[in-house]
């Protein structure tokens, strides 16, 4: 193998850490909020404003920033934009959300799926189980009612829209004594929506099935809206689905990073219409 001469390889490095610092200037950006002041942004890459000031020249020069003439601001420019939507266009929940399923299946040693709302309500989409799986009767294609489920709380819960609320009045309307009797207060719709909200996840034991409890949490875009459920789910004598316990923090932590992988950068979501 022939070795490079020593010049040709500063040049290739120095070209390597150009775009480094190019490519640190906006995320810088970004960060600030999409447009900021030269000072602003050299202070953010902790580098002196007249290297950044050339920097940002190549930039423009690309199409990647734009300046504002009434302000002197800079902001990211129309192939920025370009590259970002290209970027939302390719943010499937399901596709991305798998190897955090796996990771749950294998680390936790449970059953787990992704769900999006269908026309019919919450349907499981992708789905994984362990070896010696749980004996249960959901699969991809089924679709989990929103009140006996865990999936289906967190739905109803941050999704707030017409076709929602009337599969809870159909359900409501079809529930047996048993299921009846699980919702207790003066708008125990509401006091659930509020828990699942404050709690950032829903848990349930023996609710939908006999003997399994599952823990759920949201998935969101990057506008904040709901577009997919993380669920986890065992048999209730070992699988623990208290607030602190470790598979609920979890399938949290699985959800969140979901979440940030579809530019969702925000601590907290509240309810999101459809």
């Amino acid at each position: 193998m022939t070795k490079k001469p020593p010049q040709q390889s500063e040049e290739r490095r120095r070209r390597v850490q150009s775009a480094e610092v190019g490519m640190g200037i906006l995320k810088a950006l970004c960060r600030l909020g999409g447009a900021a002041s030269l000072t602003a942004v050299a202070a953010e890459v902790e580098e002196s404003t007249a290297k950044v000031h050339r920097y940002m020249a190549s930039l423009i020069q690309e199409g990647m920033v734009a300046q504002n003439p009434a302000t002197q601001h800079y902001y990211l420019g129309q192939q920025a934009i370009a590259i970002g939507l290209a970027a939302l266009r390719q943010c499937d929940p399901i596709r991305l959300g798998e190897p955090a399923l796996v990771r749950l299946r294998e680390q936790l040693q449970v059953t787990c799926f992704l769900a999006v709302m269908g026309n019919q309500g919450p349907t499981i989409l992708r789905f994984e189980e362990p070896g010696l799986p749980v004996t249960i009767n959901v699969r991809a294609g089924s679709v989990m009612p929103l009140l006996w489920s865990a999936t289906g709380q967190v739905f109803l819960s941050y999704l707030d829209d017409a076709a929602v609320m009337d599969q809870v009045e159909r359900e409501l309307a079809a529930a047996g004594k048993a299921q009846r009797a699980l919702l207790t207060g003066r708008n125990p719709v509401e006091a659930m929506r509020r828990r699942v909200r404050s709690q950032g996840c829903a848990t349930i034991s023996g609710t939908l099935l006999p003997g399994i409890s599952a823990v759920a949490a949201p998935v969101f875009d990057h506008t904040g809206h709901l577009c997919a459920v993380l669920t986890a789910l065992g048999a209730s004598g070992g699988f623990d689905v208290t607030p602190d316990g470790g598979i609920v923090a979890q399938v949290m932590r699985e959800a969140a990073s979901i979440s940030a992988t579809m530019g969702y950068t925000g601590a907290e979501a509240g309810v999101a219409n459809a």
